[in-house]
């Protein structure tokens, strides 16, 4: 029998079309996610979404309104934000400077204001307990200043009947402001991991 050449057997490696691993598309994003993203990015705030949360409508009423909304699925927990750039504020408030006529209060304290009207808008009353953040904490943030207030919320639709949440406000000097509230009907070890894992989804930009 007569022997087949290895030219006739083989095939030119040019030939052979070497197929890449296809790329898993981007998941599509939601208009709420992408207008948040872009407040996000004029407060110089950096927002990732983590894995275990789902998006959900953020109020935007007479009542409250919200910039972001998501929730842990099956579980009684979710959070919302609010976002403000402060930067044109300042530059305002650096022009009023030394002019009675035109004085302005430092924008850099605004998230106290805001802290406090929203806790007094949940609960009604001064039903709370609030605190200033720690340096130590803040810098996970890439914060100034800031503070949390722990609310007990009375029965109502607005707040989907929740009984607790905790508020936190955050300051980032010239920059911005970050509000956000976590809510849930536990006030155990548990609301808190879910908050610590909430967390670490926004903080300002270095």
């Amino acid at each position: 029998m007569k022997r087949k050449s290895v030219s006739q057997k083989s095939v030119s490696i040019k030939h052979i079309i070497i197929s890449k691993p296809t790329e898993k598309p981007a998941a599509p994003i939601s208009l709420q996610l992408k207008n948040f993203l872009a407040l996000a990015a004029a407060a110089n705030v950096d927002f990732i979404f983590q894995k275990g949360f789902r998006e959900i409508k953020a109020p935007d009423n007479e009542d409250l309104s919200f910039d972001y909304a998501m929730e842990i699925p099956g579980k009684e927990f979710e959070i919302w934000f609010l976002v403000k750039s402060q930067k044109e504020n300042y530059a305002s408030y650096q022009r009023s400077i030394g002019n009675k006529n035109t004085a302005q209060a430092n924008p850099d304290s605004l998230y106290i204001g805001m802290g406090t009207a929203q806790a007094k808008a949940f609960t009604g009353d001064n039903n709370y307990l609030m605190r200033n953040i720690p340096l130590k904490h803040l810098a996970k943030y890439n914060g100034d200043a800031g503070r949390t207030y722990l609310l007990n919320l009375p029965d109502e639709p607005v707040t989907k009947h929740y009984k607790y949440a905790l508020l936190l406000t955050l300051q980032k000097d010239h920059t911005g402001t970050i509000l956000a509230v976590c809510f849930s009907n536990e006030k155990g070890p548990e609301f808190f991991k879910d908050i610590d894992k909430a967390s670490s989804c926004i903080k300002f930009k270095q």
